[in-house]
């Protein structure tokens, strides 16, 4: 009987810190290991990266579950230092299944409970009203992918100077911040520069990080706030993200409520309709959504309880527009897009995989360019104002479609049966292919109906998203979104192929 190596939690502890600053790309003395890790700004696949590295190391898989009660990389290494003991002595009695044997307590979570504002939030709080010309806005989220493209079409379509929230260390970092993200994704423009005007900030602090003097100046200059910040982390609790995008979306209707009355523009999710509740039934932007039991992903929770947040606000006489995307997809000019998105590292294990499993799903996300041209468009109207708008493509295609193209370019691929998937993603030993380290997370039974998150996307388990109205409130304006077509395929494959991101054999 081979044994794996028990594991000090020192040098677990090690291995972790050296993990997390090559994610980072900081030196590992800079890595405090007593802070949550959601300080560092972790998205999914990074957390679980962090985690799944070591997974050779320690000779299991740990549960992902584990980085929402033991968020530090102090305590992470103490609980994992203790299950290498625990799976040691069940190899000794021929019990170990190799895999992580934490178990997660059960915490009831009310959302409605949750969907509580502020009461001294609401038009009574303001002393005049937005005229509707657009010379300041303020955008949350100017840093991230969409954030990017609406901070690019604000200043096509609106002569506005846009002031943008950002977390750095000084003006002249956030500066940079906000540049090289736009370079990233190739729409900076030097000409515009002296309209984007960064404010140091967080969406989990009261005023947002700003000063009280700072809080009332802006708040009666704006004429319009857009909000789309947000931590998006598939594996963390809604009680890791409620605060930035919870009580953070409070402090954004206290500022559009203060001194000058202001609409708020929000990027909400298609994920409100993730209960089982909705499966295969139509919804409506209009519709009143008051199902959350079974929504088990903590990021999809948080955009439930903030957009009540939203409609609780517009009850109040704050004028609020919500604007719903699906998962979001490249820029359809030049395939331009993020490479971290969780959707795009499953495509490329995929792919080295060589096999896609045969299941049901449809593309439905839309190109991030038709989602920023369309939400800007739509917050310029008045007729807008308490209304929602699905962003979802039209026109969905099949998931064969991608694979089909994809062969195509040259990728040799199989399609399997779902459960033959499991078992190849369960035998990956290549840290190179993402899986590697998402496998556990994508593997996990989330539910009381044990669905594992591949399942949640099946299309027997969505909703039928509705985007008519949507699609007649951008008659006339020019905005169309691009068909998911050989053309577009190709304009996607390109990028990602260029920039190393895919290679073909």
């Amino acid at each position: 009987m081979n044994l794996a190596k028990s594991y000090t939690a020192e040098e677990i502890q090690n291995v972790l810190v050296t993990q997390l600053a090559q994610v980072l790309e900081i030196t590992p003395e800079e890595v405090d290991i007593t802070i949550n890790l959601e300080t560092y700004g972790l998205n999914s696949a990074q957390a679980m990266v962090l985690v799944g590295k070591i997974e050779s190391m320690l000779g299991f898989q740990p549960s992902p579950v584990m980085l929402w009660h033991y968020p530090t990389i102090e305590s992470l290494s103490q609980r994992l230092a203790e299950e290498s003991a625990e799976i040691n002595s069940q190899m000794l009695t021929g019990t170990s299944t190799g895999v992580s044997v934490f178990k997660a307590a059960t915490l009831e979570l009310d959302l409605d409970a949750e969907c509580v504002l502020d009461p001294s939030i609401s038009s009574d709080a303001s002393t005049s009203k937005a005229t509707g010309e657009l010379n300041n806005v303020f955008l949350t989220g100017g840093t991230g992918f969409l954030g990017a493209f609406i901070l690019y079409e604000l200043l096509q379509q609106t002569d506005a100077d846009v002031y943008c929230l950002v977390r750095a260390e000084s003006t002249a970092d956030a500066q940079i911040k906000v540049r090289r993200n736009l370079q990233r994704y190739g729409i900076w423009d030097e000409k515009n520069s002296d309209r984007i005007i960064p404010l140091l900030g967080d969406l989990s602090l009261p005023r947002l990080g700003l000063s009280e003097e700072g809080f009332d100046m802006l708040a009666a200059n704006l004429d319009a706030v857009y909000h789309s910040g947000a931590v998006l982390n598939y594996v963390y609790p809604y009680s890791a993200m409620k605060v930035p995008n919870v009580l953070g979306t409070q402090e954004v209707l206290r500022l559009a409520s203060s001194i000058k009355l202001k609409p708020v523009h929000y990027v909400s999710s298609v994920a409100i309709f993730e209960s089982p509740f909705y499966a295969g039934k139509e919804v409506k932007e209009d519709d009143v959504f008051e199902d959350w039991k079974g929504i088990f992903l903590g990021y999809s929770q948080t955009k439930w309880v903030a957009e009540k947040l939203m409609k609780i606000a517009y009850n109040r006489g704050i004028p609020v527009t919500i604007h719903r995307p699906p998962l979001i997809a490249g820029d359809s000019r030049t395939g331009a897009c993020n490479v971290d998105d969780f959707i795009n590292l499953v495509i490329k294990g995929c792919i080295q995989m060589g096999c896609f499993p045969d299941v049901d799903y449809m593309l439905d996300g839309s190109p991030v360019d038709y989602v920023s041209k369309a939400i800007v468009h739509l917050s310029k109207q008045k007729e807008s104002i308490g209304h929602a708008f699905h962003l979802q493509h039209p026109e969905p295609v099949p998931l064969s479609d991608l694979i089909e193209q994809m062969r195509s370019f040259g990728f040799p691929i199989d399609v399997v049966p779902y459960e033959e998937w499991q078992k190849q993603l369960m035998n990956i030993t290549s840290e190179d292919n993402p899986l590697f380290t998402l496998r556990s997370f994508l593997l996990q039974r989330w539910s009381d109906e044990k669905l594992t998150v591949p399942d949640l996307y099946l299309k027997s388990q969505r909703p039928v998203v509705s985007c008519q109205a949507t699609l007649d409130a951008l008659a006339g304006s020019g905005i169309v979104c691009p068909a998911f077509d050989a053309r577009l395929f190709m304009t996607y494959s390109a990028y990602l192929i260029e920039n190393g991101f895919l290679s073909v054999a």
